[in-house]
């Protein structure tokens, strides 16, 4: 089958998002699909294209499964001015657009469009390639927007939340299939197109890869670099923005002095958290690392830690549980009870949940990890043992597979709420 692929980052790019999507088109290309990417020059680690990507608005590269085009993100550094991001957003959906229209061929058809969101332009960028290229539509979700950014306070202008309400309702109805991470994200979006469409979103999970990421010893080099010793290290590995409830951390800091807290990465609430931090000499912050070191970065941390704010629980699936998880970590979560991940620890028996914003439980549950290192362990062992065998890239891989030879080269002349496309 040949498939056009539209996604905000790709390898050799940093984001998770970018991590996801290129296992998935690795997978589906061993199984002998033809793929042509559409995607952002490298850009995410320092929020600016990277030097060596400098210089075009684009560029094409075969490969030896089809091709990967990139083309100009239009980054910006700060995340609080919406109408610079939302430039941004639409300029890199006007050019994936275009070569997406490309990608492969100028309008030869192709058996399947895939876009991938956030950021949501992309999803009536996919819908318009889709016409083009006479092919239906998967809209990959990997977190509900508008909802998050509603919820946490990012977005409070009702013009604002009224235009991106209606750009997820647009995206989602003309999409032939929708797909989601979890059973939450698939109520949420069915809700939304209404009952008798609602068999068109699906969910398939994220996957990590557990050959890249192994159990490793806690000694690291990177643990020596940070000037970090024997002591326990409480670990955050990921994007440091405002739906992540980091606050906990410092307040956790400030109760612990005998553990170590390292936040590992970047985003726009860094700078504010770093200024929170001031004086606390237990936590620290580090950017992020390449992917190659990602291993040993999660090795790092005795306990890792996923907080997300209050009510964000059933809107959004946070990946870096999947890692930790792999990494052999016993993971606690600050989560909404009910929703995917306190599920997902339950099952695995990889960790343990405690409710969003409670810093007393949070404490607690870090207190009874750090103090009893043999229960740690155990549930690393076992988040491990389930990673491995329920969350490998072939099992994803393979979802999509059968999904686009169900729905390839066979687009729906109708909308979802029944109109002529």
């Amino acid at each position: 089958m040949k498939l056009v692929v539209l996604c905000p980052h790709f390898e050799p790019d940093t984001a998770p998002t970018g991590t996801v999507m290129t296992r998935i088109v690795h997978e589906l290309a061993s199984r002998g699909h033809e793929l042509h990417v559409v995607t952002s020059l490298p850009w995410y680690a320092g929020h600016a294209v990277e030097p060596e990507w400098r210089g075009r608005l684009g560029r094409t590269e075969s490969t030896a499964w089809g091709s990967i085009t990139r083309v100009h993100p239009f980054p910006g550094t700060d995340k609080s001015n919406l109408v610079r991001r939302a430039i941004g957003f639409a300029g890199f959906s006007a050019l994936s657009g275009l070569a997406a229209v490309r990608a492969g061929g100028w309008f030869r058809r192709v058996d399947a469009v895939f876009a991938m969101s956030p950021p949501l332009t992309l999803g009536p960028t996919g819908w318009i390639a889709a016409l083009f290229r006479r092919a239906p539509l998967v809209f990959n979700i990997q977190d509900v927007f508008p909802d998050a950014a509603i919820r946490t306070g990012a977005i409070s202008n009702r013009r604002v939340i009224a235009v991106a309400s209606w750009l997820e309702r647009f995206s989602y109805e003309r999409a032939d299939v929708v797909t989601v991470l979890s059973d939450d994200l698939r109520a949420n979006v069915a809700a939304k197109v209404g009952a008798a469409r609602g068999d068109r979103v699906r969910v398939i999970g994220n996957f990590v890869d557990t050959d890249a990421i192994r159990p490793g010893p806690r000694d690291t080099e990177y643990r020596a670099e940070l000037g970090i010793g024997d002591e326990p290290v409480v670990l955050y590995a990921g994007n440091v923005g405002f739906s992540q409830s980091l606050d906990l951390v410092v307040g956790a800091a400030r109760r612990c002095p005998d553990v170590t807290f390292l936040v590992n990465g970047d985003g726009a609430a860094r700078p504010e958290l770093e200024r929170s931090a001031e004086g606390v000499g237990n936590i620290r912050f580090a950017g992020y690392q390449p992917v190659e070191r990602l291993a040993e970065v999660l090795a790092t941390g005795d306990v890792h830690v996923v907080p997300l704010r209050p009510g964000l629980g059933d809107v959004s699936v946070p990946s870096k549980t999947y890692s930790s998880l792999a990494a052999g970590r016993p993971v606690l979560a600050s989560i909404d009870d009910g929703t995917e991940i306190p599920r997902l620890l339950e099952v695995s028996g990889g960790g343990i949940a405690t409710p969003p914003g409670d810093l007393d439980a949070f404490v607690a549950a870090i207190r009874a990890l750090v103090d009893d290192p043999e229960r740690a362990a155990e549930l690393g062992r076992s988040g491990r043992a389930w990673a491995v065998a329920e969350a490998s890239p072939e099992a994803v891989g393979a979802a999509y597979d059968e999904l686009f030879r169900t729905v390839g080269g066979s687009p729906s002349r109708l909308g979802m709420d029944g109109s002529p496309r």
